[in-house]
């Protein structure tokens, strides 16, 4: 019961309502300060890191390799740590442990992107598959073009394309020879060809019946993956995003306006001649079949024409660039050291036979050959420091708090050099890659988080098994068929340069020379 003299009290401070307010809101502040405080203690800090840039602070940051700076700022602020740049928090990880916690601990916190503005440009609104957040649209996008596109059954049977652009490649070197390639170049056309055959069922520079396509095509794509890797004001400075202080926005306008015309063409082609609606062609489906054939189903797993042109968009640009510059990494490092170069052309040589050309049936007994791609991966991988994840709720990582909606680097380049992980990390070994029996060691499947080149978790890579088969084959092919010497006149530089491909600061150059002695084996 209320006592006599408590009723009395309450009374009295009821019947005035400044006081009563006075009251409450006494409480109010009390209570928030306690639960505060009671927050406080069981709340982890931020990571260490500089304190937050100025705009002016923010300009050094345009120009630079930041997979370099990353990792000298981790040996000062630890295996984690903060970075303030404009109204963005970044987080940095850089230690296998922590990249675990991220990428399969809290694999689904960490899904969603913060994709940049220009990459919110060429794939129509984020519509693809690298940059969409994790949602029912991208689990429907990542199905089709896992199960279907790149299905057992449709990689088999993508081999003739494979196969047909890889002689091909192999003849244009032979016509060539003694004279100085561009290898990046040429394994840019093989690559393209092959993915554009998978996509419409045609070799896009062949259709177009033009050598300066497949030219014209690689700058754009450089470009795209270029503007795509730049640091930009608008980013971090949503606020002025519309000026386009750096004019970065419009100039993916304009390359994103090439790639469109051929998609519109090639599509409106295919629906003309109601190609969608028949049968399958050499035991498989190419990539625009199967998207029209759900475009037309009007279900929650169809596809809409913008749709269909940010996954082309993504998919031309991942299947080329990515495996020509690895092709340039992988005979950059060969050509440094002679000595491993002869190790693979003898493999070859013991397992194909210098009377017979390479096929797809050999790859899988190269393991020399799969050790020193995959010890090239491990100092050069492709996207030094992955694709930012974006957390979806505050969280945990490693004794620190990564808030809500920062953008979350994993430096793969600092994590595949620790000498925590590796002996003579920045030494060029490809035994490292090789068992005792000599079986290959490793995978890119991304559960040693030691080796993550292509990622891990729900967000990793989807076109590996791709990527992995174009690449070795040609290269397999080229290594075989060729010897290869770097020219007097050009200093070999093994420096890269920063971007979200990790690309060499300048073009690999190499001249090839006969090195099988029946010239039939080169049509």
């Amino acid at each position: 019961m209320i006592s006599n003299s408590m009723w009395s009290w309450w009374s009295e401070l009821t019947g005035n309502k400044e006081e009563l307010t006075l009251a409450l809101l006494a409480i109010s502040i009390i209570t928030v300060v306690v639960s505060w405080y009671r927050s406080r203690k069981h709340t982890f800090p931020l990571p260490p890191g500089p304190r937050g840039l100025p705009v002016v602070g923010y300009l050094p940051f345009l120009d630079v390799n930041l997979h370099h700076e990353f990792t000298k700022m981790a040996q000062r602020y630890g295996p984690i740590f903060k970075l303030k740049l404009g109204s963005k928090t970044h987080i940095v990880v850089s230690s296998s442990d922590l990249a675990k916690v991220v990428v399969r601990e809290q694999d689904d916190i960490f899904a969603n992107r913060d994709p940049p503005v220009t990459g919110i440009a060429i794939t129509y609104g984020g519509q693809s598959i690298v940059w969409s957040n994790n949602n029912s649209q991208w689990r429907n996008m990542r199905k089709v073009f896992a199960y279907e596109v790149l299905s057992n059954k449709n990689l088999e049977a993508s081999q003739i394309f494979r196969r047909g652009e890889v002689r091909k490649t192999v003849k244009r070197m032979y016509e060539t020879m003694g004279t100085e390639v561009d290898i990046g170049g040429i394994t840019f056309l093989s690559s393209l060809n092959v993915v554009t055959s998978m996509m419409w069922g045609k070799s896009l520079v062949d259709e177009e019946k033009s050598k300066d396509l497949g030219v014209e095509l690689r700058e754009v794509i450089s470009k795209i993956v270029e503007l795509l890797g730049t640091a930009n004001v608008s980013d971090l400075f949503p606020v002025v995003a519309r000026l386009d202080l750096q004019g970065l926005l419009r100039e993916m306008k304009r390359q994103k306006k090439v790639l469109e015309g051929i998609f519109d063409r090639i599509m409106n082609e295919r629906i003309a001649t109601k190609v969608e609606e028949g049968g399958e062609q050499a035991g498989r489906k190419d990539f625009l079949q199967i998207l029209l054939e759900l475009k037309g189903e009007n279900t929650a797993s169809s596809f809409t024409f913008d749709q269909i042109k940010g996954l082309f968009t993504e998919i031309i640009t991942g299947g080329t660039d990515t495996t020509s510059t690895m092709a340039e990494w992988i005979m950059a490092e060969l050509l440094q050291n002679p000595k491993i170069l002869k190790m693979v052309q003898d493999e070859l040589e013991e397992v194909v036979g210098l009377s017979n050309i390479v096929e797809e049936s050999h790859i899988s007994k190269l393991y020399y050959l799969d050790a020193v791609i995959k010890e090239t991966f491990r100092l050069h991988p492709p996207l030094p420091l992955l694709i930012t994840r974006c957390p979806n709720q505050s969280c945990s990582v490693g004794g620190y708090t990564v808030p809500k909606g920062a953008n979350v680097y994993l430096n793969v380049w600092a994590i595949h050099r620790n000498p925590e992980y590796w002996d003579n990390p920045l030494e060029f070994n490809p035994k490292r890659f090789i068992n005792p029996d000599g079986t290959s060691k490793y995978d890119y499947n991304g559960y040693n988080f030691n080796y993550i080149p292509f990622g891990s978790g729900r967000r990793k890579c989807p076109g590996v098994r791709l990527g992995e088969k174009m690449l070795v084959y040609l290269l397999a092919s080229l290594l075989h068929s060729f010897n290869w010497t770097l020219p007097t006149d050009k200093e070999h530089d093994l420096s890269d340069k920063f971007g979200i491909v990790l690309k060499k600061r300048k073009p690999l150059i190499a001249i090839p020379s006969q090195r099988l002695s029946d010239k039939n084996l080169y049509e």
